[in-house]
């Protein structure tokens, strides 16, 4: 009797061929492995420090894209408004029409300046497909640690407001743990009375 056995491509099982004296061929199925770990379980494979640097690449594309959306919007508002036939004596909605064009134009670059960290989002996660589980479960653990951590809003003043609400200058470890002083240090000052 001939054995031979034969594995499956990425591991997922192995098979036995087994070929009798009578010269027929059984092919045996005898081992599996278990299914894919869970995205949660990976998750721990990645560290703080790389979510953190991998936080700030994802920032850095949004940027990028923002600054060419935004001017995108400046030079295709200028094009647009400076096209239109204008009448200064005829006032849009009681303002000069001059004015009325910059400000709509100053409208256009702002829409491009929203715009742009949406579409660096989805360009870095469409270049990073293979990192989503792990990034996504890190986020998940990461704003959860900052909506712990953070202090109640319900506590500031308009001359007082909450020091980085939403943890998004950190960038580093050393960077998280001085964000948790301010916090820290803002609960006592806004609670504690003064002396």
């Amino acid at each position: 009797m001939l054995r031979l056995r034969l594995a499956r491509p990425l591991g997922l099982s192995s098979c036995c061929l087994t070929r009798s004296a009578t010269g027929n061929s059984v092919l045996l199925r005898f081992k599996t492995t278990s299914a894919k770990k869970p995205a949660v379980g990976w998750a721990k494979a990645l560290t703080w420090p790389e979510y953190l640097a991998i936080r700030g690449s994802k920032r850095k594309w949004q940027l990028a894209v923002t600054i060419p959306c935004a001017l995108l919007g400046f030079f295709g508002g200028a094009a647009y408004f400076g096209s239109l036939e204008t009448d200064p004596t005829r006032p849009i909605m009681g303002i000069d029409p001059f004015f009325f064009y910059g400000a709509c134009t100053v409208a256009c670059v702002g829409t491009g300046a929203l715009i742009g960290p949406s579409i660096g989002a989805a360009a870095w996660r469409a270049r990073h497909r293979n990192q989503l589980a792990l990034v996504d479960a890190m986020d998940r653990e990461f704003y959860r640690r900052i909506a712990k951590n953070r202090v109640d809003a319900s506590l500031q003043s308009p001359t007082h407001p909450v020091p980085d609400y939403y943890g998004e200058k950190i960038g580093s470890l050393h960077q998280y743990r001085q964000w948790l002083r301010d916090q820290g240090k803002y609960k006592r000052k806004v609670t504690l009375p003064e002396e």
